[in-house]
């Protein structure tokens, strides 16, 4: 399942911060972690996710790493091998969470301990023994930038499969009239709401009517009805509405202008379905009535 975090700020912090380093032409660690401070930048925390923390320190890892990159400037390398350094160190997750490295990664930092012992820059070849000595590292085959590329774009072909699949599924077939089907008019919900509440007052003015000659104690619970069968229908069709956008979605399935076209020749039924209804509902007062 593909992990949906927006990083970009973190990101565009972390570049800002190896950016005035950098400005700085400055290639010590005290000038480092002065910078770091009047930034405040261990309060990059305070903005973190609450779930997926290992994902999220990794990619601060990782895009922290690819400052390092043999083309970078040595001042930037230095200032991405300072950040690498203060992020696992400052992270208040406990156990900490090391620094997946792959091995070109790790070739990577090998080479600028080299480049900054021909600078005779001491700090960077003690933070990499210290980190070394603390186990910080985690060693691997896989550059986490590029293998996270490669799960999205693979995610964004299974998607585009599903779509496709349930396209060629639901083409033609008794299946699509009910995906696309419009429940609300199918069941003429506006004319079934209007019946409803008008024969919820006409119950009750016949029983209130009645009350005045007869003793209407059994049938006086059919008007104090919670509900009106509108309202219950219109609740069904609001939930059919819901699984039907949640459906669309997740497959990308969309009603056809050929469905839409069938759906108003359904109307029809409509007519046939409220006819029924006014009769049922004239017996009952029928019925009322000769009880009166």
């Amino acid at each position: 399942m593909s992990i949906k975090l927006n990083l970009s700020p973190f990101k565009l912090d972390i570049d800002e911060l190896i950016n005035e380093f950098v400005e700085h032409q400055s290639t010590s660690f005290p000038d480092w972690k002065k910078i770091w401070g009047l930034r405040k930048f261990s309060y990059i925390y305070e903005a973190a996710p609450t779930t997926h923390l290992g994902f999220f320190m990794q990619s601060l890892y990782a895009h922290t790493i690819g400052h390092m990159n043999d083309s970078a400037s040595f001042p930037r390398k230095l200032g991405g091998l300072y950040c690498l350094y203060c992020l696992y160190e400052t992270q208040p997750f406990k156990p900490p969470f090391k620094i997946y490295l792959s091995l070109g990664e790790l070739k990577t930092l090998k080479n600028l301990v080299a480049e900054a012992k021909g600078n005779t820059v001491k700090a960077a070849p003690a933070l990499m023994q210290r980190m070394l000595e603390k186990d910080v590292f985690l060693f691997g085959f896989l550059d986490l930038e590029e293998a996270a590329k490669t799960v999205e774009k693979l995610a964004e072909q299974d998607n585009e499969i599903v779509k496709c699949a349930a396209k060629k599924l639901f083409k033609d077939t008794r299946m699509e009239h009910f995906l696309h089907l419009d429940m609300g008019r199918e069941l003429g919900l506006e004319e079934l709401k209007k019946l409803s509440t008008e024969y919820a007052e006409s119950k009750q003015r016949a029983i209130e009517e009645a009350r005045k000659v007869v003793n209407v104690q059994d049938v006086e619970h059919l008007a104090n009805a919670k509900e009106l069968v509108g309202d219950k229908v219109e609740k069904a069709v609001e939930s059919w509405d819901a699984q039907k956008d949640e459906f669309y979605h997740k497959t990308g399935v969309r009603p056809t202008q050929e469905q839409a076209q069938q759906e108003d020749d359904s109307d029809n039924s409509d007519a046939e379905y409220t006819h029924e209804l006014e009769r049922e509902l004239q017996l009952f007062d029928e019925n009322l009535d000769e009880q009166q």
